[in-house]
């Protein structure tokens, strides 16, 4: 088991939440108070890099579709940049590849 390690930084569209190590039950909690806690304007887009995500379970993948809620009330969008092809599959499985925006890396998902 990987401990779920989480980086924030800002670019210009707005903040980029860099996402380490294990998202499931017992690390997805951590990750939405964090992703609630950050301060969305509108138009912005958060950026969740998952380059370095290790693994990820229905409850990760329920901590993304919270940052997606988040992100529309605040009248703002959410991207997911680095997904690893176990967690792509995933999201194409169940249809999530047609509400996440997807990039190769944070630096495109992060263009104006």
């Amino acid at each position: 088991m990987n401990p779920l390690q989480t980086t924030t930084r800002h670019a210009p569209t707005g903040p980029v939440l860099e996402i380490n190590g294990d998202l499931d039950y017992t690390t997805a909690g951590e990750l939405r108070a964090l992703i609630t806690a950050l301060t969305l304007k509108p138009g912005q887009r958060l950026v969740l890099d998952l380059a370095g995500l290790e693994f990820c379970d229905s409850s990760g993948i329920t901590a993304m579709i919270a940052a997606h809620n988040h992100a529309r009330t605040a009248q703002a969008d959410v991207a997911l940049a680095a997904v690893p092809d176990h967690t792509l599959r995933v999201l194409r499985l169940v249809g999530l590849d047609q509400i996440f925006p997807l990039h190769p890396d944070s630096d495109a998902a992060t263009q104006p």
